[in-house]
Order: structure tokens, then sequence, then C-alpha cells
């Protein structure tokens, strides 16, 4: 599993298989697959690991995964 970091462009990966993706938009924004907001760049790395979290097993209810939540807010 990794986190690959382009400039604009960031991809999960889980065995081999995509699970998720951030990419810049023109404003500076990052949107990252399947969360309803958008995120400055840190963000968005840090939503792809809660997304990482969840999909290797950890509950919503991790205290890693709650402590990284509430860095998104």
């Amino acid at each position: 599993m990794s986190i690959k970091i382009s400039n604009d462009f960031m991809c999960l990966e889980i065995g081999g298989k995509v699970i998720a993706t951030a990419w810049q938009q023109p404003n500076g924004w990052w949107e990252v697959t399947n969360w309803p907001r958008f995120f400055d760049r840190n963000q968005a790395i840090t939503a792809l690991t809660v997304t990482e979290l969840l999909e290797t097993g950890r509950a919503n209810d991790d205290p890693l995964v709650i402590a990284l939540r509430e860095e998104l807010r």
C-alpha cells in the first residue's frame, strides 16, 4: 500500500489497486475521491491517509481515525 504524491495528483494504492485519488483544481484546492469537500494539499494527504486506514481494517471509532478526521475540520 502506498500514497503516491506529485505536484498536482495523488493516488492511494492498496494491493496494486487504486482506491482513491486526489487532484489539484485550477483554483489550488484539492478534490479527493469520495470526500464531499475540497482540501488544501496537506489535508488531501490526510484524507487519503484516513481512507487508507479505513480500507485496511480500522474502524470509524479508531482513535487514530478520529484524530486525523479532526485535522480535516
